[in-house]
């Protein structure tokens, strides 16, 4: 841990070392820089680079730091530069002014004073003297909060030295100088509580880096650095809080904690229970802030560390009393109802008052309209411990569902279905009861078995049709789509269907219209879900797979830039919410696929996987996060990660999630493309394209159609052709026009499809038709054409960041072989035997042996490896 305390980097500073670099260089004018800041945002950690990087050009450097206790001496900040005994104060400032200068050569000296503020009167003179001199280079720090003496103050307010205002790092510093000193990738989530938390002061958060480590909350997962828990207060960390807090008296420790336990607080109530005149001192010395909303007054703390400090040193009894008091003196004041309700329960559930069933019950619905499902769960389970009946039990299976607790929901489930009597019950306990089974525990057939009981139990037709709708999600998710089409047009006709079977009702119907090619219908059915998702508190979490649902049928139906609007509105929208960045990240990552941005695209997915894997299967969330990050991986070439991908993948497999088939169909046709077995690869998307056929996942046809041209299969134009006009969106047309171009060999026609893919803003599939266009005009001997269609396809292969698709690999070495010769070369590229190969290709052993023999001849290559050095790209 102190070698990460010694080499906590200055990423993300550069500007601010090239301003003080140029400060401390410029002749004539200026000649050095006052850094002014708050404590602990990191001036000395600039001071000492500037100084570093003085002494590398061969400066003489000299470092001196102003003290409280040294502040009682005559230049006590640079007594190691003063002769001992006494004399004229001139006399004893020049020697010293000698003494910091000596040695200096054609370099020059460069003089750095580290606290300034706190120098006494002749060390500060001579600082000026320095200055006005020109004698020396000079760096000064000074914390903003404190006067500095007047000698120091004049010289940038004259002019003398540029003034720089140090700023705490911003989010994007935060995470850079995280991954710089943890040496690795850290996913978003986590550099930005760390930013909220430490508010950018990198002393702070080096301090908390330490601390979680030591703790266990920050570490690497799956490669990734990611923090969970709350903060641990070391010591140290403790020590330093406690210094910036200074001491407090019992009554400022009464205001600090109660906003500890409940901030931000009415101003008016909190005078209620502390001393009004400690809530001014509190302000005054920067402890709270005051903030003013509507007619009311907040206070809260000043940094979020005060808080986590002072609820590590509360003692047990005397945090209850706190918050007891608090939720008293808020049940007098029901204005603002829900938000006062919730703020209510939350101190109450932990408090010495006695429990009330009907204020956590009330207060976890809020919860779960906020989508906090660990404080849903928190309330509900207190208000069933309290003696609440069905719907604080229902409270508690839903924030499970939402969280998929596999261990735990199965559980809740049975005593909740044991609890429901009445009809009402039963649909509102089968809602909740179906999709957990379905998607985080049993699978469907269990699910479906829940279903068909309710569904011969109930007779009223209100009831009847909240079910149907439940189905719609269900036959959607399942691949039966003309059924779930169906079943979410009945439910959603009635005019007086609920919340909840208005959301699974239009998440099965915009996934069916999805896939089926119908995304131009989509919009209606969508937009009627997310009403009635942010009412609801039972399946208000179903946004995520709506959200998913939508994407997906931009994406399939080339609307690109849309999805990606959609993905990005959606993550900014849930953020701060349990689970938000997770489940918004991937849906995120599987947009900026589609886009082809590869390397953008593979680390977002990556991230969320790490988040969704805590989670158990998320829900199937990690089998659809890891069917757009293996196929990220084999886009971008990477053959080890995608094969280690696609068999996580293969395991996750369920029959809950069979309208996915197509896809994973196609994810194994890219690993297979990228091994070099490019027949088998475009055998595999024609199975998901005859697949999705089966089952009219016609927008699934499309892709899997398209795939198979990129591939290089000239074979689909007419199939893509007739599915031009029963398929919505823009891929359909282009994607036909593709199949058309390579079917009759017309080079120019594939640049043309590659201006009109990337009009749409699919890249990937622009710069795969390029490079298709350079190859085919070099086989014609076409070379003009050939280099411009070349030095395209090579632009939007940068633009997708990476990317490695046999299309461009082919474009990029191109070499006098047939599609068969380059295939079985590539096989021995990547290092399969001649046995192996005959037996991918079903072929014989001889058959390859004659291809090695021809490709050598025509290649002048007479090894494997000059083979693989000529195909293969590193």
């Amino acid at each position: 841990m102190g070698e990460l305390a010694r080499d906590w980097p200055l990423t993300g500073r550069t500007e601010e070392l090239q301003f003080i670099d140029r400060a401390a260089r410029s002749g004539g004018g200026t000649r050095g820089v006052l850094l002014s800041g708050a404590a602990g945002v990191g001036k000395t950690r600039l001071a000492r680079e500037t100084v570093a990087a003085g002494a590398r050009r061969g400066a003489v450097t000299r470092w001196a730091t102003g003290t409280a206790s040294a502040r009682a001496l005559p230049l006590g900040a640079f007594a190691a530069w003063t002769e001992p005994g006494g004399g004229d104060a001139s006399r004893t400032l020049n020697r010293t002014l000698d003494a910091l200068l000596h040695g200096a050569g054609p370099a020059g000296a460069l003089v750095a004073v580290d606290d300034a503020h706190l120098l006494d009167d002749l060390s500060a003179l001579l600082v000026h003297q320095l200055v006005l001199r020109q004698a020396a280079a000079v760096v000064i720090t000074v914390r903003a909060e404190h006067p500095a003496p007047d000698a120091v103050t004049a010289l940038w307010k004259d002019g003398h030295l540029e003034r720089l205002e140090v700023q705490p790092l911003s989010e994007p510093q935060t995470a850079a100088a995280l991954e710089a000193v943890l040496r690795g990738p850290v996913d978003s989530t986590t550099a930005g509580r760390l930013w909220k938390l430490t508010r950018g002061n990198a002393l702070i958060l080096r301090h908390v880096v330490e601390s979680e480590l030591k703790a266990g909350n920050l570490r690497r997962v799956r490669g990734t650095w990611r923090w969970s828990g709350t903060p641990s207060v070391s010591p140290v960390l403790a020590d330093l809080v406690a210094t910036r807090m200074g001491e407090l008296s019992g009554r400022l420790r009464d205001v600090v904690d109660l906003l500890a336990l409940g901030e931000p607080f009415d101003i008016a109530l909190l005078a209620q229970l502390a001393d009004p005149a400690a809530i001014e001192e509190a302000e005054a010395r920067g402890l709270v802030t005051v903030e003013q909303a509507g007619d009311t007054l907040w206070a809260g703390l000043a940094h979020p560390l005060y808080g986590e400090a002072r609820r590590a040193a509360l003692g047990t009894l005397r945090a209850r009393r706190l918050r007891g008091r608090m939720a008293t003196a808020l049940a007098g004041h029901p204005e603002h109802h829900g938000d006062n309700t919730l703020r209510r329960a939350v101190l109450a559930v932990d408090s010495d008052l006695p429990p009330d069933p009907v204020l956590f019950t009330e207060a976890a619905a809020h919860a779960a309209l906020l989508m906090d499902m660990a404080l849903v769960e928190r309330l509900a389970r207190g208000a069933v411990a309290a003696g609440a009946g069905f719907e604080a039990q229902l409270l508690v299976t839903t924030a499970l569902a939402a969280t998929t607790r596999h261990d735990d929901v199965k559980d809740e489930l049975a005593v909740l279905s044991a609890m429901a009597v009445t009809d009402a019950e039963l649909v509102r306990a089968t809602l909740v009861r179906v999709p957990a089974l379905a998607y985080v525990t049993s699978g469907p057939a269990e699910a479906e078995a829940v279903l068909e009981e309710a569904e011969s139990r109930v007779e009223q037709d209100g009831f009847r049709l909240q079910l149907t709708a439940l189905r719609a999600y269900l036959e959607a998710t399942q691949g039966r789509l003309a059924r779930a089409v169906e079943c979410a047009t009945t439910a959603l006709a009635a005019p007086e269907l609920p919340g909840e079977p208005v959301i699974l009702a239009s998440v099965g119907l915009v996934a069916a219209l999805a896939v089926t090619g119908r995304a131009d219908d989509m919009a209606p059915a969508a937009a009627r879900g997310h009403e009635a998702a942010v009412r609801s508190s039972q399946l208000g979490f179903l946004r995520a797979p709506l959200i998913m649902a939508e994407t997906t049928g931009l994406i399939l139906a080339g609307y690109l830039r849309e999805a990606e609007d959609l993905a990005a509105g959606f993550r900014e929208e849930v953020r701060d919410q349990e689970f938000g960045n997770e489940l918004s990240g991937f849906i995120m990552g599987d947009a900026e696929l589609g886009r082809g941005r590869v390397a953008d695209a593979t680390r977002r997915l990556r991230e969320a996987l790490v988040g969704l894997r805590e989670h158990g299967n998320a829900g199937g969330f990690v089998y659809f996060c890891l069917l757009s990050l293996t196929r990220a991986l084999a886009l971008a070439g990477d053959l080890p990660g995608a094969r280690s991908s696609l068999a996580e993948l293969e395991a996750e497999r369920s029959p809950s999630f069979a309208v996915l088939d197509p896809e994973l169909a196609l994810v194994r046709a890219w690993v297979t493309a990228v091994e070099g077995a490019l027949s088998d690869a475009i055998t595999l998307a024609h199975e998901g394209a005859d697949g999705a056929a089966r089952r009219g996942q016609y927008a699934h046809e499309v892709l899997a159609l398209q795939t198979a041209v990129c591939l290089g299969d000239a074979s689909v134009a007419a199939r893509l052709a007739e599915l031009a006009g029963r398929v919505d969106g823009p891929r359909v047309r282009a994607a036909a026009a593709h199949a058309a171009a390579l079917s009759t060999g017309d080079g120019e026609g594939l640049r043309a499809v590659s201006v009109r893919w990337e009009e749409t803003g699919d890249l990937l599939s622009a710069a795969d038709a390029a490079a298709q266009s350079a190859s085919t005009h070099l086989r014609r001997g076409e070379r003009a054409p050939a280099h411009a269609a070349a030095a395209r396809a090579h632009r939007l292969a940068q633009a997708c960041q990476g990317v490695r698709t046999p299309a461009l690999l082919e474009a990029a070495r191109p070499v006098p072989l047939t599609r068969r010769e380059r295939e079985i070369a590539v096989l021995v590229a990547r290092g399969l035997t001649n046995q192996q190969i005959a037996d991918r290709l079903v072929v014989s052993v001889r058959t390859v042996e004659g291809h090695l023999y021809r490709i050598g001849n025509k290649l002048g290559l007479t090894n494997r490896r000059e083979l693989a050095a000529l195909l293969l790209d590193g």
